[in-house]
């Protein structure tokens, strides 16, 4: 007695191109939101410790909220 397996199913690979121009279109809003934010804080700070507040915020963002978007939303375009 033999037992088959079902064949595996193939799963079309998304296209970086398509998902570098959806996590730009992500991103770019949010650069440019949080730095009008910080500007008026961090006014007298130097570019390096500016960054080093807006960085980890955009991240976060990504890594929980843009990126899982993205692939919930926009799957079948990809």
């Amino acid at each position: 007695m033999s037992t088959t397996s079902p064949p595996p199913q193939l799963t079309r690979r998304p296209s970086r191109f398509r998902f570098a121009l959806f996590v730009f279109c992500g991103v770019y809003p949010l650069v440019t939101v949080l730095l009008y934010a910080l500007i008026p804080l961090t006014r007298d700070w130097e570019i390096w410790q500016r960054n080093l507040v807006m960085v980890p915020i955009i991240v976060a963002c990504m890594v929980y909220v843009i990126i899982p978007q993205i692939q919930r939303r926009c799957a079948r375009w990809m």
